[in-house]
């Protein structure tokens, strides 16, 4: 096997396709899961949620909310010796992933961390949030799982992470979430449902020692690989990492060193068949980094949603247009769910590209016209 590799633009615009499943569907969620890490969750709807947008473009016949009746059972809510996933945050971070069950050891010392920081979002808990806590506990204890609106808290308010307030209840649950000493069990729509960790995981993985902070260093720095497949590591990063990854240097391309998997070397030479457009989520995993796609695909964006509208250049949600191993432009979807209907806001394609198909088949995933 190679020390190092250099490969050309077009090489590693094929391994990216290839890499983060882009040209060989996945059987499953489960499978997808398995190979990229982790799937990112985010509530926004404006033309399906951002996981859904993950995934359908990688996992044969997969449909909306495919990935939460994977975590949380479709008709009746999966007891914890079904579970083989569940959501959480990437430590050191506020992303919320779904995560495969080995993820759990490795939480544990962000979420003992969490509890003893300031933080009115994820912090340790206030006085009043104490004491609500205690009754939270013993009510899940009895009762199974609870939502914010089903906790009297008696009307009280607490100050949320962005200056504005949520109830008592909502910011006691939510630190309690952070804290690992509830979990989400169950979700109606963008409502939560919280029990007690050792009913939503399976006894072997809720009862798991924590990881040590190097091993957990070790495994974050896999699981960015493993969702991006082809980026750059920083010198500890790549330390963790010097048995399983392969330094890649790009002929044509003024970027810095990238690293793959060493399993991943043989998609190197795997030639891209011709393939239909996608339209990609905001943020795929093929251009989640930056930096590496205005390098690798010549291609400047951005996440507009949380961007003040004059200030936005393609638009609230745009999606870019993957053709073949070329990002050609994009296009901003809205779906109006009452006229079961897709619009666009706006778009952007190079001349000689369409996204006429792409489109279409956006809208026949949501269902619509």
């Amino acid at each position: 096997m190679s020390k190092h590799r250099i490969i050309t633009q077009s090489v590693a615009r094929r391994f990216m396709r290839r890499a983060t499943g882009l040209d060989e569907p996945f059987a499953d969620v489960c499978e997808a899961l398995q190979h990229l890490g982790f799937i990112q969750i985010d509530p926004i709807n404006v033309c399906g949620r951002m996981h859904d947008l993950i995934l359908r473009n990688r996992v044969a016949g997969y449909r909306e909310e495919g990935l939460m009746h994977f975590l949380h059972g479709r008709d009746e809510t999966l007891n914890a010796d079904q579970r083989v996933a569940f959501e959480h945050h990437l430590p050191g971070s506020n992303i919320l992933v779904a995560m495969p069950l080995e993820a759990w050891p490795h939480l544990q010392g962000e979420m003992r961390k969490r509890s003893k920081d300031e933080g009115a979002w994820s912090g340790r808990l206030g006085a009043d949030e104490k004491k609500l806590a205690s009754r939270i506990l013993a009510q899940m204890n009895e009762q199974g799982a609870l939502s914010s609106q089903e906790i009297d808290d008696g009307g009280q308010r607490a100050v949320h992470v962005w200056g504005s307030s949520a109830t008592l209840a909502k910011s006691t649950l939510q630190k309690l979430f952070f804290h690992g000493r509830v979990l989400i069990a169950q979700r109606q729509g963008n409502r939560r449902y919280y029990d007690l960790p050792e009913r939503v995981l399976p006894a072997a993985t809720s009862s798991a020692m924590s990881a040590t902070a190097e091993e957990t260093q070790r495994w974050l720095a896999l699981t960015k690989l493993r969702q991006r497949r082809l980026c750059t590591l920083t010198t500890k990063e790549h330390r963790l990492l010097e048995d399983k990854v392969l330094p890649v240097t790009l002929s044509d391309v003024d970027v810095r060193r990238l690293f793959i998997l060493k399993a991943d070397e043989a998609l190197l030479e795997t030639s891209q068949s011709d393939s239909k457009p996608l339209l990609l989520a905001p943020l795929d995993p093929l251009l989640y980094d930056r930096k590496v796609t205005e390098a690798l695909w010549s291609y400047h964006y951005r996440w507009e949603v949380y961007t003040p509208p004059h200030k936005r250049v393609r638009g609230y949600y745009a999606l870019p247009l993957l053709s073949g191993i070329e990002i050609v432009g994009h296009v901003d979807p809205k779906a109006d769910r009452a006229k079961a209907k897709l619009g666009i806001v706006s778009k952007r394609i190079r001349r000689g590209h369409s996204a006429t198909a792409a489109v279409r088949e956006l809208a026949q995933f949501l269902g619509l016209k």
